[in-house]
């Protein structure tokens, strides 16, 4: 816990001291006296003075603030006239429009120089590797297979999905991949929206080449020609048939099976498929049952630990993402599930539990699965020059602008369920995540959230920047500052709003962990 919260604090500290930062050196370009710099709210843990500023560490990390002198309108007229040259009120419109945009343009420079630096240093980033396609999908079709690395979209080296959302910006009209260690160039002709909503579908998680017969006992497959290895995927198997196969001893390894020492190879011929291999009386390690969620519909229908999945509703699966999917598309209210237990076929029936997440009703058995993955291979990309650095980040931060956009505006239109927007718990976990994955990743997300925070307070929400900026706008337009009592409907109103959206956003979290 105190490792996650460390995280969290090294991820959003810097955020929040930038946006300020922002507003701070704007205030004092144009002459506003800065009272309190504080990062953080609430009492005070640290503070100092410096000047005319007192600077604070403060108990709650989830913002922070400049407060200005005379930053209050509604009561511009009290201060003194020797002093208004050094109040926020008392400033023209152009000097306040730039302190009140100070913050957000701060965050968007910071994403710009996490951006540079990741270029110009190299990125450590996983493959981008196509999940395990279905035959049905579009981009089987157009020649891509499960494991699939990309390597080049229309003739441009890539090492990130960012950097296929910059190079597709009239399509993705050709992709060069590499399979069992050959290139090959396939012809897409698709649009980016469309490649990458069908490339979301499959996510890039391969199964180890492990497989488990209806008495439980587990073997691993290779080829016959080459090395027992449990970092070579069932899915990259897939790639390389038809071709001859062979099973091998697995041990059991701190809850992970490896290699055994002596392999018992087992030559079990050509094989042309993953149908034909699971036809022998196999199924791969996914589909064995881990364990079943207290109260759930597979609990009560007597399913059990080691239990082997092998078909819904009279039709067979070979992973549990087919059977998630399987039961997902199914239109009957319950489920005829197969089972391998103890050398025998078992048929239990149950109706799934209908659940609303995010957005989407979905059906829940309540079965965990005992699957086994391989851990992504990750690659560094060259390091770029000055120039080429410069003209990625700024595209980069720019697409983050636009997207970002995007994507409240499908909030705004319903086409994006509220159950989607993330707290302060989300935002930890997805830092915490990012941190164990890679350098790399964690500050791309630290980008990516700082364009996401300028992009929010540009909101015209009193009391966020973007409705000062409103009020000034309006100030400009109505030739004169708004009334007392507007001025304090509207902030009443923002500040309504504003603890609606963080309520929302935490009742998601408490939602979704716990």
């Amino acid at each position: 816990m105190f490792e996650k919260i460390l995280i969290f604090v090294l991820f959003l500290g810097p955020l929040v001291f930038f946006h300020e930062l922002g507003h701070f050196l704007f205030a004092r370009l144009f002459g506003v006296r800065v009272e309190v710099f504080s990062i953080g709210f609430g009492p005070k843990l640290l503070k100092w003075k410096w000047g005319e500023t007192e600077y604070a560490l403060s108990l709650i990390p989830l913002g922070g603030y400049v407060k200005m002198f005379g930053d209050d309108p509604l009561n511009k007229d009290e201060i003194e006239a020797s002093e208004r040259k050094f109040s926020f009120t008392h400033k023209g419109k152009w000097a306040r429009f730039w302190i009140v945009m100070g913050g957000p343009l701060a965050n968007f420079i910071l994403a710009f120089v996490i951006f540079f630096f990741l270029l110009a240093g190299g990125e450590k980033v996983p493959e981008i590797k196509m999940g395990r396609l279905e035959t049905t999908s579009q981009l089987y079709e157009k020649g891509l297979r499960s494991g699939d690395v990309v390597t080049k979209v229309n003739g441009h080296t890539v090492s990130s999905p960012s950097d296929i959302a910059l190079e597709s910006s009239d399509g993705i009209k050709s992709l060069t991949v590499t399979r069992g260690g050959t290139d090959f160039d396939l012809n897409v002709g698709m649009g980016a929206e469309e490649f990458f909503e069908e490339f979301s579908k499959f996510p890039p998680y391969f199964r180890k080449p492990i497989l488990v017969n209806a008495k439980g006992e587990i073997k691993g497959v290779m080829l016959s020609d080459g090395q027992a290895d449990l970092a070579l995927s069932l899915d990259d198997l897939v790639n390389r048939l038809p071709t001859n196969l062979a099973l091998f001893n697995v041990a059991l390894i701190d809850d992970q099976h490896e290699v055994a020492e002596e392999l018992g190879k087992q030559d079990i011929g050509q094989i042309e498929n993953l149908e034909q291999l699971f036809a022998m009386g196999y199924r791969s390690l996914d589909l064995m049952v881990e364990k079943t969620a207290d109260g759930s519909a597979a609990s009560k229908a007597k399913i059990e630990a080691k239990d082997i999945i092998i078909s819904l509703n009279g039709q067979s699966v070979f992973a549990f993402e087919d059977l998630r999917r399987s039961l997902q598309e199914s239109e009957e209210k319950s489920a005829r599930i197969q089972l391998w237990r103890n050398g025998e076929t078992v048929e239990v029936e149950l109706v799934p539990e209908v659940k609303e997440i995010e957005g989407k009703l979905t059906k829940l058995i309540g079965v965990y699965s005992a699957g086994e993955y391989v851990a992504p291979t990750y690659v560094t990309s060259q390091p770029k020059g000055i120039v080429e650095s410069t003209t990625g980040a700024i595209a980069r931060t720019w697409s983050s602008i636009v997207k970002t956009i995007e994507g409240f505006g499908m909030l705004l239109t319903g086409k994006v369920s509220l159950k989607t927007i993330g707290g302060p718990l989300a935002i930890g976990k997805v830092a915490h995540d990012s941190f164990h994955t890679s350098t790399t990743y964690f500050f791309q997300l630290m980008a990516l959230i700082s364009v996401n925070l300028g992009v929010i307070n540009l909101f015209p929400i009193p009391v966020l920047d973007g409705g000062h900026i409103m009020f000034i706008l309006i100030e400009l337009f109505n030739r004169g500052p708004l009334s007392r009592r507007k001025m304090e409907v509207a902030q009443q109103l923002g500040l309504s709003i504003l603890l609606m959206l963080m309520v929302g956003a935490i009742f998601n979290d408490f939602s979704r962990f716990f």
